[in-house]
Formats: C-alpha cells, structure tokens, sequence
C-alpha cells in the first residue's frame, strides 16, 4: 500500500535539455501543426462554400477534416508550450482529457474512413444505385455513427486507464499522455481491466481495417476493367495514398498499442507516436486537395473570384 499514489499531475516527455534543440523541436511542431491546420481548414472552407463539391465524398471528407484538426490541437500546441518553456508538467485533468479527445478524434477518424471506404465502392462498384443508396440521410447517419464510434471507445479506454491508482510514478515517456505509456505507471491490479478495454478497441479497429480492405479489392478491381488508361491512373492515384494513409496510421497504433510496455526503446515509441499522431492528419489534406482536381478547381474559383471584387 505504500506505492500507491493519488496522482495530481504527471511529467510529460522533455526531448531534450538543450535550449537550441527545444527550440528546434518547437518550429519542427510549429510548421507541422500549421501546415496541417491550413490544410484542413482549406479543405472545409472549399467543400462548404462551393455547393457542386456538397456530395456524400466531400460531406465526409469535411468531417474526417474536423476530426484532423480536433486530433492533432490536442496534443501538439500542449508539447510546443512545454519546449518553449522548459515546463513539462501536465495536470491530472489535463491528462484525462487529452487521453479522452485524441482517443475519441482517433476513433472516429478510423471509423470515417471505414465509411469513406464503402462510400468509394458504391460509387465505383455500383455507380447505378449509388445517389439511391447514399442519399443524405443514409450519408447524416453514418457519420454520426462514426462519431458515436468515437465517444464510446474513448469513453472505454480513459475511465479503464483512469479508474485505478497508479503505483509506478508520474513521468510519461511520451509528448503527450499517451495509453501505452500510462500503462507502465498503472498497479498490476489494473492490467486486466485496461487489457481488456484494449482488446475490444483493437479489435474495433481490426475490423474496420478488414472492411476498408475488402472494399479497396473490389473498387482496384472495378478499376482494373475501365478501358482508359488515364481513367484508371486517376482512380489509383486517388485511392492508393488514402490506402497508404489509413495503413501506417492503423499499422503504427496496433504496434504501440500491442507490443509489451518494455519491449522498445523510447525513441521507438517517440517515433511511433508521431507516425499515428501527426502524419495522417498532415497527409489527408495533401491527398485530398493537392491531388484533387475538384477540390483545386474550386480553390481557384475562389481567388479569382476575390480577385475580381477587389478590383
């Protein structure tokens, strides 16, 4: 019983105790973030603005844009303030509440882009019933169902992780308050509860990782049958960087979420984390914009359209 602590705040990661390179890790995160930020706000203010782009693909993509920008502000401006002050201490409720909003963003996200998935099958696979089947309605629900994804799983995990005392310490070997490395300061009584809400959430995600590639073999081989060239460059291009997207972030948090706490070396886990923390909301909007010929259309209507009323 003398190991048993009542926590009231923790010690987030210092990645280093050199100024310069506190300083150089605030603008690396500084650049990420905003390059990140505009991107996905770009992408929200093209899609609402522009009513041809107001169809079930950018309705969702509005939506996996949202949850980008929720996932990554609640980590990175948390760990860019820390660098820039030399602080790291996060408060309990802090940490609860990072744990519970880059869980819940996390989720959803994964459960987006499971519909997004079977949205791009309906629509290659059976473009005949495809405005009868994801009509508005069909397209409102599914992604509140993504959402509600979300709040359950992250609901799960925080109150397992954050209903029993901890007894190894206070200091996450993270930049943010991450699970797999909260588990290492958890009591062992605490493991089966928390193995458990981990389980239901891996094979959550497991599932819909199966499903989003079930779906990519049939719209690859629809694709495969079109008898342009081009057209079938464009559907690849489209459809292999989400597929490259949707597989590292999943790939890199089975890994973290899965492997033994002590299996790794911390800048193993510092590596990991940022790979399904900060790359895929930084790669959506490039794939989703840059890429798309849509999207780059009405980005340009816009500016000539400024460009006009200002003269």
């Amino acid at each position: 019983m003398s190991n048993l602590t009542i926590m009231t705040e923790f010690l987030l990661l210092g990645l280093s105790d050199i100024r310069e390179l506190q300083i150089l890790h605030f603008v690396v995160f500084l650049v990420i973030y905003l390059a990140a930020l505009m991107g996905n706000l770009l992408i929200i203010m093209v899609v609402v603005l522009d009513h041809r782009l107001h169809t079930p693909m950018y309705f969702f993509l509005v939506n996996l844009a949202v949850l980008d920008l929720g996932s990554i502000s609640v980590t990175v401006p948390k760990s860019m303030v820390n660098s820039l002050t030399n602080i790291r201490l996060i408060s309990y409720s802090g940490c609860v509440a990072q744990v519970f909003l880059f869980i819940f963003f996390e989720s959803a996200d994964v459960a987006l882009l499971t519909v997004m998935a079977y949205d791009r099958y309906f629509a290659i696979c059976q473009p005949l019933h495809y405005e009868s089947v994801m009509n508005r309605r069909t397209c409102v629900h599914m992604a509140i169902g993504a959402w509600i994804t979300g709040i359950v799983n992250s609901v799960l995990l925080t109150g397992s992780m954050f209903a029993r005392t901890f007894c190894g310490g206070n200091v996450v070997d993270q930049f943010f308050c991450d699970i797999p490395q909260l588990i290492k300061l958890a009591c062992p009584d605490s493991y089966p509860s928390i193995i458990g809400a981990i389980a239901s959430s891996v094979f959550l995600a497991l599932t819909c990782f199966v499903f989003i590639i079930v779906s990519y073999v049939h719209i690859f081989k629809a694709v495969l049958k079109i008898p342009s060239e081009e057209g079938r460059h464009k559907a690849f291009s489209t459809c292999l960087p989400h597929l490259i997207v949707i597989s590292l972030l999943l790939s890199t948090g089975f890994f973290a979420y899965l492997k033994p706490t002590s299996s790794s070396t911390t800048w193993l886990d510092l590596v990991v984390a940022v790979f399904y923390s900060l790359v895929p909301q930084l790669m959506n909007p490039v794939i989703y914009s840059i890429r798309n010929r849509e999207i780059k259309a009405a980005l340009w209507k816009m500016v000539g359209f400024s460009l006009v009323s200002k003269n």
